[in-house]
């Protein structure tokens, strides 16, 4: 564990206070700022260390854009990422690469996110090499190990991406995120480009290696059933937005929010004899360039009422560890 790492000033690993993040839009000769996609707005969360925190919601909710700006390979707009008692938009580049051994991110498409001009062994190791980590036999032994570890051989550390499966790249997409054995790991959808029969390994293999390593996890999914199998506390998005943040296993059994509710009843039950009483959404996610007055939600919501066009609902707490932005509930 490096320096950074070492004292812990608070009881969580991670705290997200008011982070938000707009992409501005250039309009006019002089290319001026006319509008701003508004990508988060006030997203605030805590992670224990060791815990699996699964964030979920529709395409457009913002999830991916959460996990970036916490690890700063986007710059949030505003608010806190609290790592280890120190506020990381506050440090400079060459400060902030401390951090970089401690939180790693894997990513979604394992086709994209590999090299292809380098081989497994090289992609692996480049982190080592950056981090003056190991060199020669001790980083060829590091990296056998985290092949080993992640179900590979390691003869493949010889071969280059297209010589492996979308599965076999997401295995090597693992293994290079725990290179520098990190404390904190991003996975941004990190089954979603697969098949169904390998996704179910590589969460296993996430599991395994969360409870091999003490890793802490950020798992970003649209897949409900997953984050219900892998998660200790799950955050639920809309529009940039937190709509409702629980423990996995209370907020499955008793869901508050209706965007929440909605969600579960899409989940696919696999006995063909019962019947779910589904929870249509009407319509798309409004524009972030122009999100709805009051709750975001509210345009699609089967319960909204006026008030909820005049009322931003606050996250409050409604049971120990129980959250919910909601007005009416």
């Amino acid at each position: 564990m490096s320096e950074a790492a070492k004292n812990t000033k608070s009881e969580y690993l991670l705290e997200v206070k008011g982070l938000k993040k707009y992409f501005p839009i250039k309009g006019g000769i002089f290319s001026k700022t006319v509008a701003n996609v508004k990508a988060i707005e006030d997203v605030s969360f805590k992670v224990k260390a060791g815990d699996v925190i699964g964030l979920v919601g529709e395409s457009g909710s913002g999830k991916t854009t959460v996990g970036r700006s916490i690890l700063r390979l986007i710059e949030p707009t505003a608010g806190e990422v609290i790592f280890n008692g120190v506020n990381l938009p506050d440090l400079s580049k060459r400060q902030m690469r401390e951090y970089r051994k401690e939180m790693q991110i894997i990513f979604q498409d394992p086709f994209a996110s590999l090299n292809p001009r380098m081989t497994v062994g090289d992609i692996i190791g480049e982190a080592l090499t950056i981090h003056n980590l190991a060199k020669g036999k001790a980083k060829e032994d590091k990296i056998a190990d985290l092949l080993t570890k992640t179900g590979l051989s390691p003869s493949h550390m010889r071969r280059y991406p297209h010589e492996f499966s979308g599965g076999q790249r997401q295995r090597i997409g693992i293994a290079r995120a725990l290179a520098v054995d990190p404390q904190f790991i991003v996975a941004d959808e990190p089954v979603s480009a697969l098949d169904v029969s390998i996704q179910a390994q590589v969460v296993n293999l996430l599991q395994d290696l969360k409870e091999e390593l003490g890793l802490t996890l950020l798992f970003i999914a649209h897949d409900l059933a997953v984050v219900e199998y892998i998660s200790d506390t799950v955050v639920v998005m809309y529009l940039g937005r937190i709509m409702e943040i629980a423990p996995s296993k209370e907020l499955y059994a008793n869901p508050i929010h209706p965007y929440t509710e909605a969600l579960l009843t899409a989940i696919p039950i696999p006995d063909p004899t019962i019947k779910r009483d589904r929870i249509l959404l009407e319509g798309d996610i409004p524009s972030p360039i122009n999100p709805p007055s009051g709750c975001v939600f509210r345009t699609r919501c089967p319960i909204a009422k006026k008030e909820c066009a005049e009322t931003i609902p606050k996250l409050e707490e409604v049971s120990p560890g129980h959250f919910k932005a909601c007005i009416l509930r």
